[in-house]
Order: C-alpha cells, then sequence, then structure tokens
C-alpha cells in the first residue's frame, strides 16, 4: 500500500509541475517550428534547435557524415571566424554543445535568461551562413577519426557492441556506427558534408525549442527576427517508420582485448513511432522495470544477489527511436558461472513474467520508479526541452508527455506478460558472446546458426 501511495503521490507532483510550465507552439511561414516552454523559477534559458536528420539517413558509403557535419557547425560561417562562436558563448556566460543520434542532431546553448536575442543570433548565423572550407573539412575529420580511435577502437566492449549492432540490426539504419564505420569516414570528402547541410538543414526539417525564464511574447518577435527571412528549402523525404518482420535469431562470437567475458542480448521490439497499439509501447516500459527498476527488481534480485550468476547485470528498453525499439540485457558473469548459464538466467526471468503475470505490489512499484524518474528530469530546463525536442523531430505529440504518467496507470499485468510473451522471444533476438583473446572457449554447440567475428 505504501508503494501505491508514493506513485499517486509522484503523478500528482507531474500533473502539478505541468499545470505552472505552459508550453506554446507556432510555426514560421518557412516551415521551421518552434516550442516554446515557459518556467520561471530560475532566470536562465535553454534554446536548442533539432534537424530530422540523424545516421539512420546515411547511405552505406557515407557513414559518419551526420556526426562530422555537426562539429563543421562550430567551425566557420560568414560572420564568425572559427572557434569565434564557442568564445562569444563563454564571454557572455553560455555553454552550448551537441549531439547526434540514429534519429536526429541537435544543438543548445545555456545562459542567463536575458541573453535570448544571442542565442537566437548565433544558432541563425550557422543555419543561414555555415562554411564549410576543405581545410577545415580536413583537420576536423582528424578530430573526429581521433575520437572514433580513443572511444571505440581502443575500447573493446564499445567495439564489440558496434559489431554487435550490426548483427542485432541488420537491413536498417541502425546497423552502422553513429560516428561511422573507419575505412568509411576516413574517405569522406567536403562535398558530403556540403550535401548533408544543403539537403537537411532547412528550416522546414528543424524544431526550434526555448525553454526557461521566457514568454512566448518574448521569444516570438526575436526568432521571426533571426530566423523569419530563411529560404524554406526543401525538406527532404524520409519513409514513414514502420515495424520491421522478424529478422531471425542471431549469433555471433568475439575475441577482443577484454579483461571478463560479457553477454549482450537485444530483442527488436516495437518503438512509440512503430508501434500498432500505444499500450504495447508502455507495456514494455513497465516490463522493463519489472526486470531491472531498481534493487528490488528481478534481476538485480535474482540474478545478481540471488544466484551470483552475474557481478553486474542490466535490462532496458528504448521505445523512443524512429524505427524499431531495442529491449536489451547485458552482463559480466561471476568467475565459475559460463556466458550459456547467464543467458539462460536471463531466459528464465523472462518466461517467469510469461507464465505468471507480476503482482499488483510490484506493478507499484515500477511505476513509482518510473515516474520519479520522469519528475526528476523536468526538473531541469535542459530536460524540459530535451524531451520537447526529441519527442517533436520522432513525429510525436509532445503533449504525449503531459498523459504518460496516465497512460503508464493503466497497464495491466497482464498486458506486461503478454509483452513477454509476444517480443522477448528468439525470432526477435540476437545474442553476443565476448571473450577475452587469452581465454578461447568457445561459446557453447548450439544448433541455432552462429556467427564468429
Amino acid at each position: 500500500m505504501k508503494t501505491l501511495w508514493i506513485a499517486l503521490a509522484l503523478s500528482l507532483v507531474a500533473v502539478t509541475a505541468r499545470a505552472d510550465l505552459p508550453t506554446h507552439e507556432f510555426q514560421l511561414d518557412n516551415g521551421l517550428k518552434v516550442l516554446v516552454r515557459e518556467d520561471h523559477r530560475a532566470p536562465v534559458i535553454t534554446v536548442m534547435i533539432w534537424f530530422k536528420a540523424g545516421s539512420i539517413d546515411e547511405a552505406p558509403y557515407e557513414t559518419g557524415v551526420a556526426h562530422l557535419l555537426e562539429h563543421m557547425m562550430f567551425r566557420n560561417s560568414k560572420h564568425l571566424a572559427p572557434g569565434e562562436f564557442a568564445r562569444l558563448v563563454a564571454r557572455y556566460g553560455g555553454s552550448n554543445n551537441a549531439f547526434t543520434s540514429y534519429d536526429y542532431t541537435a544543438y543548445f546553448q545555456q545562459y542567463e535568461a536575458s541573453r535570448l536575442p544571442l542565442a537566437l543570433e548565433l544558432e541563425a548565423e550557422r543555419l543561414k551562413n555555415l562554411r564549410i572550407e576543405d581545410d577545415d573539412f580536413y583537420r576536423e575529420l582528424q578530430v573526429v577519426m581521433e575520437e572514433r580511435r580513443q572511444r571505440t577502437d581502443d575500447q573493446p566492449f564499445a567495439l564489440a557492441q558496434e559489431k554487435f549492432q550490426a548483427v542485432a540490426r541488420p537491413g536498417t539504419g541502425y546497423a552502422h556506427p553513429i560516428i561511422g564505420w573507419r575505412d568509411q569516414l576516413a574517405q569522406l570528402k567536403p562535398e558530403q558534408a556540403r550535401s548533408w547541410y544543403d539537403r537537411f538543414y532547412v528550416p522546414g526539417n528543424a524544431t526550434l525549442v526555448i525553454a526557461g525564464d521566457v514568454t512566448e511574447a518574448q521569444a516570438r518577435p526575436l526568432v521571426e527576427k533571426f530566423f523569419g527571412d530563411m529560404p524554406a528549402g526543401e525538406t527532404p523525404p524520409r519513409p514513414k517508420p514502420t515495424l520491421n518482420p522478424p529478422a531471425g535469431e542471431r549469433r555471433m562470437t568475439l575475441h577482443l582485448p577484454v579483461r571478463v567475458p560479457a553477454l549482450f542480448m537485444q530483442y527488436n521490439v516495437p518503438s512509440l513511432t512503430t508501434v500498432e497499439d500505444p499500450a504495447t509501447f508502455y507495456a514494455l516500459t513497465m516490463l522493463a522495470g519489472v526486470l531491472d527498476g531498481g534493487l528490488s527488481a528481478r534481476v538485480e534480485s535474482h540474478l545478481v544477489r540471488g544466484q551470483r550468476l552475474a557481478a553486474g547485470a542490466g535490462a532496458s528498453y528504448d521505445g523512443l527511436q524512429r524505427g524499431n525499439g531495442t529491449f536489451s540485457f547485458s552482463a559480466s558473469p561471476n568467475p565459475g558461472v559460463s556466458l550459456e548459464q547467464l543467458e539462460q538466467g536471463f531466459l528464465a526471468e523472462v518466461r517467469k513474467i510469461a507464465d505468471q503475470p507480476p503482482s499488483a505490489e510490484e506493478m507499484d512499484r515500477v511505476r513509482a520508479g518510473v515516474l520519479a524518474g520522469q519528475v526528476f528530469q523536468r526538473d531541469s530546463v535542459m530536460g524540459q526541452a530535451m524531451e520537447l525536442g526529441r519527442l517533436s523531430v520522432l513525429g510525436v505529440d509532445w503533449r504525449l508527455a503531459e498523459r504518460f504518467d496516465e497512460n503508464l496507470e493503466k497497464v495491466t499485468p497482464e498486458q506486461v506478460q503478454q509483452a513477454a510473451r509476444d517480443w522477448l522471444v528468439a525470432e526477435h533476438g540476437a545474442v553476443a558472446y565476448v571473450y577475452p583473446p587469452e581465454s578461447p572457449a568457445e561459446a557453447p554447440q548450439s544448433t541455432r546458426q552462429e556467427a564468429s567475428q
């Protein structure tokens, strides 16, 4: 009963917070979508511009170009010399950065609230007037190559994840790494970056989010001033996301310079954008919480502390993707435990839920944890801007976030059980066994097809 009261209290907090934080939406004649979230608790603002362009949109021969262009956006423009963008932001007490994902690319600046005109002018400058000089491009390409070396090539587990994704998500734009395959990245040309900028960085393909101590009356004329004269351009076509048919079980064995073995398991499941019935998205969210929603969740209590199969283990659901979502398990076994035993431990936990739905008490605990995370995220201006922008560029109505707790409350134990039965099955899954090179034990023989790299 105590857990239920916690869930109800968190729901009330979330509803109250939303009631105090009005959101305004408008669109310029050139197609730029604008969202303004008012949060007057502190005199700060976050300005983000999101583009519907990520590595999922790259052709097979240009992997890494989306992320490389993100770097170029800080280099040079008609009115700003290389490095001047960052110097201006710092001079006026702000911070800035950007990130590229499979589904989108986003740029953000954070300031004291009176610097809103500066933030908008800077974003408009690089959207209108970016210059991609050949010398700048090749210098930044070397920076990205070094980034790849440090973060992937010299990190065995990151390299294992990269190889695993190629097998886990076949036939999709998610099969190649965001930073790009090394050989293809090394061959990128300035013309490819310019083409990407011209195709995707147009007002009709962007969402501008302004969150913090600001009103629509303050923001609208500034947005019109700095962005209104931009030509609309041609918004590039993007196929409607659909749920891919099952690819069949895929298995691989990797020998890499890791210190301990590791297990990766992943299932291709519906996302919020591809699901036929949105209830499935919320059921999968709850299923992830039942399996790995804190110290009381099943993976931690059964596999880690109970059977002591793993030194650390986790489960997660990413359902906010443009294509299929993913439901993942990962773990490193304790000494004397094989990867096959660890895999069977995860599968046993899934079978338990498929055979017997979670209890009402367990469901209440999971809801409380998920909703707490939502409340904490919305407590920051940056978190609010992230939520609004991500939903918008994925084609999801941002107002859905306001009903998240309500929709989660509707999920029944039987729906969680059905989600496990329908989606966490071999035909939707991929498995990787990762071994150290000095421990050449092969994965156990199986009647299922295996791939070795």
